[in-house]
Formats: structure tokens, C-alpha cells, sequence
């Protein structure tokens, strides 16, 4: 996995812009599963337990990574592989370091290390309009709805596609 850096420009630090730490993306192994699930039950309603993050680890054909800074693991992504499919299940990136493209930058390596010709899917709620935004610029396309996807509140799901979805 190529390390990627995200720093803000000088003419930001100039203007008393905070600078981003340089991020470093890499595999997420299960020594990080302790601030992975630091990270997710802070960051979602119906957080998964630490067995459903051990198993998508397990799982050789699957791409997880580690987002982190000097500061230590601000975020992560796990992504499946169903046949010729890729399931992005979980990405998430601390309170304290979102807005400043991890999100991005983990899903980048996503597709570097799985194959930007390779077709991916993923779900995220409809009211989740900064991650929709963000996926779509990536390349991410609507394809539909679940409805009542999420228990927690039984939102609905909008399901996107990366490359064709019917190919």
C-alpha cells in the first residue's frame, strides 16, 4: 500500500489555517481493532462489534486500511469482495479529523490497492449528504434505494455503484 499525504498550503498555515498531519494510509491489521472501536462507536448510532471487524480482517480477498497520523489511527476502511464485486461495509474517520480528506484519501487507496477497474457498491444513508457528495466525486453513482436499511431509525439506504453495476 502506497502511503499518501494530506497537508493543507502554506498560504493556509500563512492565514492561521490549521495544517493537516501528513496522513499515512496502510493495511489495517488486528493490533488497530482497539481504536478502530474507539473510532466507531463514536461514530455510528448501531456501531459493529469487534467479531464483525475480526472477521472482515480474516477475509484474504477483502482490502481494509488504516488512515493514520503522527497523532496515531484517525480512521479506517473495510471493504469486501463478494465474486467480482467489492462491498465497501465501513468507513469512518475520528470527530476530531474529518473535513480534511481522509475519508478520501482511504478510499482512493481503496481502489489503488483492489483495481480502479474492478466494480464496487456500497450503502450509505440518504441523509448523509457530505458522504454522498464525496462518493460521487470519486466516481460513485446512485443505482437505487433500500428501504429501511438502517435499524437504528429504519432510514433508507441509497445504494451507489462504482463501474458498471450490470457488467
Amino acid at each position: 500500500m502506497s502511503e499518501t499525504a494530506a497537508t493543507d498550503s502554506s498560504a493556509d498555515a500563512a492565514a492561521g489555517e490549521p495544517v493537516a498531519a501528513p496522513l499515512r494510509v496502510r493495511r489495517l491489521t488486528y493490533a488497530d481493532l482497539p481504536s478502530v472501536l474507539a473510532i466507531e462507536r463514536r461514530s455510528f448510532p448501531a456501531p459493529w462489534s469487534l467479531a464483525m471487524f475480526v472477521l472482515e480482517l480474516s477475509k484474504p480477498s477483502g482490502v481494509c486500511l488504516a488512515a493514520e497520523t503522527d497523532d496515531g489511527l484517525v480512521g479506517y476502511l473495510v471493504c469486501s469482495r463478494y465474486a467480482d464485486i467489492f462491498h465497501l461495509m465501513n468507513v469512518a474517520v475520528d470527530a476530531t479529523a474529518r473535513r480534511q480528506g481522509h475519508a478520501t484519501q482511504l478510499i482512493e487507496g481503496m481502489l489503488e490497492a483492489a483495481g480502479r477497474g474492478e466494480r464496487y457498491t456500497l450503502e450509505v444513508r440518504i441523509s448523509n449528504t457530505g458522504a454522498i457528495h464525496m462518493y460521487e466525486d470519486l466516481g460513485f453513482r446512485p443505482a437505487g434505494r433500500r428501504l429501511r436499511y438502517y435499524h437504528d431509525n429504519n432510514e433508507d439506504a441509497l445504494i451507489m455503484w462504482y463501474g458498471e453495476p450490470d457488467a
